[in-house]
């Protein structure tokens, strides 16, 4: 079904599917749309805009995803002058945001998708020194949730380290945030 606005100006369709098809650059086997960084996307007159919203402030995968969403704009067919992606911090990108289709693509690539986001209250977050809480992982290759970290880092600073003791295959964890 074509939605209202598709059917008044078909080139949304169009910029909206392009801007979704785009991979993450650190996880690969996810959409920015499955990743839940994609927020919005305008045609107007002065050409289309891409709204993204990074994992966190400081993501070093930002240039490369804009870069990524403006190359697959103009691959739709939108001119050089008529692209145009924002960032947007508020509100801030959660773990939530990651769709049940991002959930699902994270555990067939061996990677443990996040549990709920810690809830915090309005404002500032505090800096909390000191042992994380430890939340039940299960094990993306056998489900076990007899696991332990092994890293609270991993290849990229969203992802953990962790070791099924069940099975004993290790895995990496996307951090709730």
């Amino acid at each position: 079904m074509v939605s209202a606005v598709t059917a008044l100006d078909p080139r949304l369709g169009a910029a909206r599917a392009a801007a979704a098809a785009v991979r993450d650059p650190e996880l690969p086997m996810l959409t920015l749309a499955d990743l839940g960084v994609l927020r919005e996307v305008r045609v107007g007159e002065d050409g289309v805009t891409a709204v993204l919203t990074p994992t966190y402030t400081g993501c070093p995968a930002l240039a490369e995803m804009r870069a990524d969403v403006a190359a697959a704009l103009r691959e739709a067919g939108f001119g050089e002058g008529q692209v145009h992606v924002e960032t947007q911090l508020s509100p801030a990108w959660s773990t939530d945001d990651i769709t049940a289709e991002g959930r699902r693509r994270l555990v067939e690539a061996g990677i443990a998708p996040p549990g709920a986001a810690p809830k915090r209250a309005a404002g500032p977050v505090p800096l909390t020194l000191g042992p994380t809480r430890s939340a039940v992982v299960h094990c993306p290759h056998c489900g076990s949730a007899d696991t332990e970290e092994t890293s609270r880092f991993g290849a990229t600073a969203c992802k953990a380290l962790r070791r099924c003791r069940a099975c004993r295959e290790p895995f990496e964890q996307v951090k709730e945030i």
